[in-house]
């Protein structure tokens, strides 16, 4: 995955929070997701722009629907 013009940072600061929440890795959650480590920290960061497919299947890591991680992600400021 390529660094973004268009990042995401609240979304990534949603996965990294309930990521932790959860006492899980960044390892534990890209390897369930089908995702490098390095992928899924440059999602944390703000530094990607994931495809939906990618982002539901970080999701289903977390065990939350794309729903709950969008609206988690609203609390966030960009």
């Amino acid at each position: 995955m390529r660094h973004s013009d268009r990042p995401q940072p609240r979304l990534g600061k949603a996965i990294r929070e309930l990521r932790k929440k959860r006492g899980a890795t960044q390892g534990e959650v890209a390897e369930a997701a089908g995702i490098t480590a390095p992928t899924l920290s440059l999602i944390e960061r703000g530094h990607a722009n994931p495809t939906w497919a990618t982002v539901d299947d970080i999701a289903k890591a977390l065990s939350v629907s794309l729903a709950e991680l969008a609206k988690l992600s609203e609390k966030f400021e960009g």
